[in-house]
């Protein structure tokens, strides 16, 4: 995340639900889901907390908008990435792992948004975390027909490996130097791929 929280005046109810959200989602990535009030995003977006409510119901709604938007945003640059590269199904896989390397590989990168908070709510019904199982299930969806397009033997099982490697990499980010994720994702995924005849 390095957007900037908007602090301009809002005029309409659709901008006032944006800044409310775009400060949510600054504070929710960079604090944790649970350390964030929703007196706190009501004081750093500068609206009334009734008009939090109007927008949000509850802040497990706010949270759930917090994660789709995120959503949004990941996939937005999958599928800008996959179009780029829909004739050769390894160049789309390379680039996906030049992307998410450099994305990781942020100074001010904290994880994934998803893995982050489904880890601070155990409820498998919380509303969070079924948002960020469903974002895990369409990577292994997106994946699985990358695999498939390499007409690997068991595509379902490199998906699943490579759905390992990806989202290692996002809890992973202390443990880089810079600038390798890519490569190290890279070869991970061209070793997965060799041994996938076995």
């Amino acid at each position: 995340m390095s957007k900037n929280v908007k602090t301009a005046p809002a005029h309409g109810g659709s901008e006032v639900r944006d800044r409310i959200l775009e400060t949510a989602s600054e504070l929710f990535y960079r604090r944790g889901v649970r350390a964030v009030g929703v007196d706190l995003v009501v004081e750093r977006s500068g609206v009334a907390k009734t008009s939090l409510y109007r927008h949000f119901g509850t802040k497990n709604d706010l949270v759930a908008a917090f994660l789709k938007r995120e959503d949004q945003d990941f996939w937005g640059t999958w599928d800008r990435v996959s179009e780029r590269h829909s004739d050769d199904a390894l160049a789309e896989l390379d680039a996906h792992c030049e992307w998410i390397g450099e994305r990781v590989g942020r100074r001010n990168y904290r994880g994934c948004p998803q893995i982050n908070t489904a880890a601070e709510f155990p409820e498998i019904d919380h509303p969070a975390r079924i948002v960020a199982e469903t974002h895990m299930r369409e990577m292994r969806r997106r994946l699985n027909v990358i695999a498939e397009k390499l007409q690997v033997a068991r595509p379902d099982r490199l998906a699943g490996q490579l759905a390992v490697i990806i989202n290692g990499a996002f809890v992973s980010m202390p443990l880089f130097e810079a600038g390798e994720a890519t490569e190290l994702l890279r070869h991970a995924a061209h070793a997965l791929i060799a041994a996938s005849g076995d």
